[in-house]
């Protein structure tokens, strides 16, 4: 009778901590993130690590992008202006860029500086080949990248993703059209 009541426990707790792993994320995805280290727009590097323990939101784009890239970027500054009214700490906001050799860091602060970013805690990354970004992405993130050998647009996702505390991206949303911002603020604080 006793192992039948300490198997119940078990399994109940076993249950519970299962149903805790998802945050109360709804369609929570569980794609851990490599260690990276990349450049940022200042010239520093920048990696994984310096985003642990922070829930971080990113997106792919480029400063040369003639359509998708802008509104994306703009919407991400909305949710950076959200992230702030709502008072949340610790949250990061990751831009990879996918044409990193016309992406240089100068270039990718003069690009922040049009969408009135707040660097503090925004980074724009660069400082890796075609080939690593279009590698990273797939691998990390499930999406596609790729530099056509002919013109200057890279075709790339236009979604926002979210990642973890622990560098797992939970969730992905359009950031292009129709942007959920509330959902997304509401998912920042469920990992919180």
């Amino acid at each position: 009778m006793k192992k039948g009541i300490l198997f119940f426990v078990l399994a109940a707790v076993i249950a519970l901590a299962a149903g805790c792993g998802n945050s109360g994320l709804k369609d929570a995805k569980n794609y851990p993130i490599e260690d990276f280290k990349f450049t940022d727009q200042d010239g520093q590097p920048f990696s994984k690590k310096d985003l642990k323990g922070k829930v971080w939101v990113a997106d792919f784009v480029f400063t040369n992008c003639a359509d998708v890239c802008p509104p994306m970027t703009a919407n991400m500054a909305k949710l950076q202006d959200m992230i702030k009214e709502k008072g949340l700490e610790d949250v990061e906001i990751v831009s990879f860029s996918v044409d990193p050799t016309v992406d240089k860091p100068e270039v990718l602060t003069e690009y922040g500086k049009k969408f009135n970013v707040d660097f503090k805690n925004w980074h724009f990354l660069t400082g890796y080949s075609q080939e690593e970004i279009e590698k990273f992405a797939l691998e990390n993130f499930k999406t596609i990248v790729k530099k056509p050998q002919s013109g200057d647009q890279v075709i790339h996702g236009t979604d926002f993703y979210l990642v973890d505390q622990n560098g797992d991206m939970r969730k992905y949303y359009t950031g292009l059209k129709e942007v959920p911002f509330e959902q997304i603020i509401e998912d920042i604080e469920a990992l919180q």
